[in-house]
C-alpha cells in the first residue's frame, strides 16, 4: 500500500522540514505530470542517478534539461508516489541529506536526496523489490516444513535432486550465467531468491577454484567490511584481509547454503542468439559430455579481470626459461635463487615480486608506465573508514547504507570528493612516497589527482594497494627497470633502450582486456562489436576515452545485444549491483514491461 505523505510537523528539525516540503512539492508535480516544475526543483548543476526505478537501466541524467527529457519518456509508466523520509534528515556544510523511500507502479524503491540552496543537488533512486515478487525474507520466509500427512510428500533433498536432474535437460533455465566466480555466485544467489530459474556454470572442478588457482600468497587487498556477499555476511571474526583459499572455501560453502544450481566442470563452447525465438542456444561441455542449453538471457560473469592480456614479444618462443601471465603464476616456490623479471607494476606485479623475493629469488620489476600506490592502512582509514569499517558500523553505517551512499555520488563529480582523500594520504605517507621516488619509481595520482578509486572506475588498472611489496622497491630489495619490452632472448629480456635483464623466469603482469572479448570468443566478433567496450566512464582520462557515459559501460544493464548482459567487478560491486541486474531479469521473467531509457550507445569497440 502506498503511504501518504504528511506535511512537515511543527516539531521537525529545519533540515527535516525542508526535505518534507521539497518531497511534497516534488510528488505533487510528478502526480500532475508537470515535468518543467519537477525539473525546476533541481539545482542548475544537478544529478539524478537512477538504478532501475525510473529507467529500467543504470542511468544518470545531469541538469534540468536531461531530467525533463527522462521524465517525459518515463513518468507515465513509472507513476511514482508515496515519497517520504526513512529517518530524520541531516544538514552539514550547506547541504541537507535525507534517506527517502517511495513506490512506482511495479516496485518499491529507496534513495538518497541532497539539497543545496538551489534545490536538489543529487538524487539517487533505486528499486529494491518488485511488487508481488518479493524475496522470501523475514515475515515472508518459506515455512520449510510441511506439516500434516501427505503420501506424495517431497523432502527438501528430493526436491533439490529433482531440480538438479531436470534443469538444463527437461526444463531450461531462464538465465544462464557463464562464470562462477564471486560475480556469478552473487548474481546466482539473487536470482535464486527471486525464483528465477538459473544455472551458473564454471569450467573449474569446484566453486572457488578461481581463487585457489592463483599464486599462493594472494590475499584480498580490500578489507572485510567492503567485501560481504549478498544475504550472508562474513562472520565477525573473519580476518580483515582474507587469504585466497579462505575466500575459495567461503564461496564453495556459499553456493551450497544459497542452493545455487552451479555446474562445475562445465565450459561454454559457443553461443548464438535466435531473434525469432528470443532465446540463446549455448553449447557447453559438462564433465566431458556435450549439453545444449536454451536460456532466454545470457550473462557473462567472466570477470573484469578475467581475460588476460598476454603480450606477443619477439623472441618469446626462443626464451629457454619459464614464462607465463600473472593469472597463471603458480607461486614462488619453484624459483628460489633464480633470476625473475616481472613485466608490470600494478597489483599482481607487486604481489608476485614480493612473494618471489621472500623465497630468495633475484627479482626485477619492469615499470612501463606510472603507477599509483596507496598504503593499505591509509586507504582503510582515510578512503574507506567512514563507510566500510568497525567505526562506520558503530556510527550506524550498515553495509547496505554504505553501498547506497557510495552509489549516490554521481560519477561526474566523484573525483571532487576523492581528491581531498588522496591529498591527505599523500601528506600522511610523504616519507614513503619520497623513498619510492628516490628509488626511481614513477608514481602518479591519476590524471587529476583523484587516486585509486577513480583509476579503478575509469580504467580498472594503474594502481597498487600496498600490503608490503612497495617497501621492497623503495628499499632497493626488488630491482627496478623502466621502459617497454623490445624482445626476449634465450636468456633474458631486452628493453627498448637496449637494457638486457637476465632471466630464468618472466612473468607478464600485463593486465586484462575488455570483457567484450569474452563475447567475441563465445559468440562472435560481430556481437562483441555490437556491444562495444565494457567498463569505463568516458572521462577522457588515460585509457578511458570519451564521450562521457556517466555510468560504467555495459555493466549490470541492458546492452545493444538483446538478452546479453555483463556482470562483475570487485566483491563490493558484485554484491551491490547484482540486485539491480537480478530485478531486471526477474521483471522480464514475469513479463513485466521494461522500457529501457537511455540505452548506451557504442563509441568504442574494445
Amino acid at each position: 500500500m502506498t503511504e501518504t505523505l504528511q506535511r512537515p510537523s511543527d516539531t521537525a528539525s529545519p533540515a527535516q522540514a525542508r526535505v518534507e516540503a521539497w518531497l511534497a512539492e516534488f510528488e505533487a508535480a510528478l502526480a500532475a505530470r508537470d515535468v518543467e516544475k519537477v525539473a525546476g526543483l533541481f539545482a542548475v548543476d544537478s544529478y539524478w542517478r537512477d538504478l532501475v526505478a525510473f529507467t529500467w537501466n543504470l542511468k544518470t541524467v545531469e541538469g534540468r534539461d536531461e531530467i525533463s527529457h527522462m521524465l517525459r519518456e518515463r513518468l507515465d509508466d513509472t507513476d511514482p508516489s508515496g515519497f517520504h523520509t526513512l529517518e530524520p534528515a541531516d544538514e552539514a556544510d550547506g547541504v541537507t541529506t535525507a534517506w527517502i523511500a517511495f513506490e512506482t507502479s511495479v516496485g518499491r524503491c529507496k534513495g538518497l536526496l541532497r539539497l543545496n540552496d538551489e534545490g536538489a543537488w543529487t538524487l539517487l533512486t533505486t528499486m529494491y523489490e518488485l511488487k508481488g515478487h518479493e524475496e522470501p525474507q523475514r515475515t515472508g520466509r518459506r515455512m520449510g516444513a510441511e506439516h500434516g500427512a501427505n503420501r506424495d510428500r517431497e523432502t527438501w533433498s528430493e526436491m533439490r535432486e529433482r531440480e538438479a536432474a531436470e534443469l538444463g535437460h527437461q526444463t531450461q533455465p531462464f538465465v544462464l550465467v557463464v562464470g562462477g566466480g564471486q560475480g556469478g555466485i552473487a548474481l546466482g544467489a539473487r536470482l535464486r531468491q527471486l525464483d528465477v530459474p538459473a544455472i551458473v556454470i564454471d569450467k573449474r572442478p569446484r566453486p572457488g577454484d578461481q581463487w585457489r588457482s592463483r599464486y599462493k600468497s594472494l590475499c584480498l587487498h580490500d578489507p572485510v567490511w567492503y567485501d560481504h556477499l549478498p544475504y550472508l555476511k562474513f562472520p565477525d571474526n573473519w580476518p580483515v584481509f582474507a587469504p585466497k583459499d579462505k575466500i575459495a572455501d567461503w564461496l564453495e560453502s556459499y553456493t551450497k547454503i544459497m542452493e545455487l544450481n552451479y555446474w562445475t566442470g562445465t565450459e561454454a563452447r559457443s553461443a548464438t542468439y535466435d531473434e525469432a525465438l528470443g532465446e540463446w542456444k549455448v553449447e557447453v561441455e559438462r564433465d566431458g559430455q556435450p549439453v545444449v542449453l536454451r536460456p532466454k538471457h545470457l550473462v557473462l560473469a567472466t570477470g573484469m579481470s578475467g581475460k588476460p592480456n598476454v603480450p606477443d614479444y619477439p623472441g618469446m618462443d626462443a626464451f629457454r626459461g619459464d614464462q607465463h601471465h600473472s593469472s597463471a603464476h603458480p607461486g614462488p616456490d619453484a624459483y628460489a635463487g633464480q633470476k625473475a623479471v616481472v613485466i608490470g607494476s600494478n597489483n599482481s606485479a607487486f604481489d608476485i615480486c614480493g612473494a618471489l623475493w621472500e623465497k630468495g629469488a633475484d627479482v626485477t620489476m619492469v615499470q612501463r608506465t606510472p603507477t599509483h600506490i596507496v598504503k593499505s592502512e591509509s586507504l582503510m582509514d582515510l578512503g574507506l573508514g567512514d563507510l566500510y569499517s568497525e567505526r562506520a558500523l558503530d556510527a550506524g553505517m550498515t553495509t547496505e547504507k554504505a553501498d547506497l551512499t557510495f552509489a549516490s555520488l554521481p560519477y561526474r563529480i566523484m573525483h571532487q570528493f576523492q581528491i581531498p582523500v588522496y591529498d591527505a594520504i599523500r601528506e600522511r605517507d610523504q616519507d614513503f612516497y619520497d623513498r619510492l621516488e628516490k628509488a626511481g619509481f614513477r608514481h602518479d595520482w591519476g590524471d587529476d589527482g583523484s587516486g585509486l578509486f577513480m583509476k579503478y572506475l575509469r580504467r580498472g588498472s594503474g594502481y597498487y594497494i600496498d600490503v608490503g611489496s612497495a617497501e621492497l622497491v623503495a628499499d632497493g630489495e626488488v630491482a627496478l627497470a623502466h621502459g617497454q619490452v623490445d624482445h626476449l632472448t634465450e636468456t633474458g629480456v631486452v628493453l627498448e633502450d637496449g637494457t638486457e635483464l637476465a632471466a630464468d623466469l618472466v612473468v607478464y603482469a600485463t593486465g586484462y582486456g575488455s570483457m567484450n572479448g569474452w563475447a567475441a570468443d563465445l559468440i562472435s566478433q560481430e556481437v562483441a562489436d555490437t556491444v562495444g567496450k565494457v567498463w569505463g566512464l568516458g572521462s577522457e582520462t588515460t585509457k578511458d576515452p570519451g564521450p562521457w557515459e556517466g555510468e560504467q559501460r555495459n555493466m549490470w544493464k541492458p546492452t545493444q545485444q538483446d538478452h546479453l548482459w555483463f556482470h562483475g567487478g570487485n566483491l563490493h560491486q558484485s554484491r551491490h549491483y547484482s540486485l539491480y541486474l537480478a530485478l531486471q531479469l526477474k521483471a522480464r521473467a514475469e513479463d513485466i514491461p521494461t522500457p529501457v531509457y537511455g540505452l548506451q550507445e557504442v563509441h568504442h569497440l574494445g
